[in-house]
């Protein structure tokens, strides 16, 4: 019993589960007072926060951008291609300051473990926003530290968004003879990456990462419960959507 309630409460009592409470609370408050469309605009933003803020509706949102999405069993290719995604500048770390983002981390880690398999050189792209250092350098030091030789590391440290990774890693495999790239994104990532690719002109074999969602995955009551991962999931979510959007309006 102790287990359920302390599940329960934290969700409850931790955001976004005390920002649904207060609403509801203020909703109840408004009402009794006579302020039924205050209540009725609180009541709907209690369940907004409610519904985008739950597992099953996260993961909606997610499949519809890793849906269809595979990992190739055997991927052929002359060059390893890991796009960066975002970091902690500063953060103290075990060999120097900052550390890649805990996505950044997934598509580092995906990157090592096919590089051992396949040995290709590795192309790292990203560049810097508003911090000290470059993507690429910092994860350029992650892959040291994972046994990557700094010889078969190669940085693009000038792209600030997707399109720029696609079209300075272009430039990179043009000028060293790279033909068939292999693309490490997160799942959730890939179709957008994929698409600025294909719009600069490069053909890549997509190798996702981080999924999110998948065939069979079951849900508990805990899922129904609000939390700060599925919010974030849901956020993570409609941040591709649009981008998508963007992307096919603009290029």
């Amino acid at each position: 019993m102790i287990f359920y309630l302390k599940k329960v409460g934290g969700a409850l009592l931790l955001p976004p589960g005390i920002l649904i409470l207060l609403l509801i609370y203020s909703a109840v408050r408004l009402f009794k007072k006579g302020y039924v469309r205050a209540g009725i605009i609180n009541t709907i933003l209690a369940t907004l926060t409610y519904t985008i803020s739950i597992g099953p509706v996260a993961d909606g949102l997610l499949r519809g951008l890793e849906g269809g999405l595979e990992i190739p069993e055997d991927p052929k290719g002359d060059v390893i291609v890991v796009l960066g995604a975002g970091m902690v500048d500063g953060a103290p770390d075990f060999t120097g300051k900052g550390r890649p983002s805990r996505e950044a981390i997934a598509r580092i880690v995906t990157a090592v473990r096919l590089y051992r398999r396949l040995d290709l050189p590795i192309i790292v792209s990203g560049g810097r926003i508003f911090t000290d250092e470059s993507e690429a350098v910092l994860m350029g030091r992650f892959l040291r530290d994972l046994g990557v030789p700094e010889e078969r590391i190669i940085l693009e440290s000038n792209s600030r968004d997707t399109r720029e990774n696609a079209l300075y890693t272009k430039e990179i495999c043009e000028r060293m003879g790279f033909k068939r790239p292999i693309l490490i994104t997160s799942a959730t990532h890939m179709r957008r990456a994929i698409l600025s690719f294909e719009t600069a002109g490069m053909e890549a074999t997509p190798f996702p990462s981080h999924f999110r969602v998948w065939e069979g995955k079951r849900y508990s009551w805990l899922d129904y419960l609000p939390s700060a991962g599925a919010l974030e999931g849901t956020s993570a979510a409609m941040h591709e959507y649009l981008g998508l959007l963007f992307y096919r309006i603009a290029y």
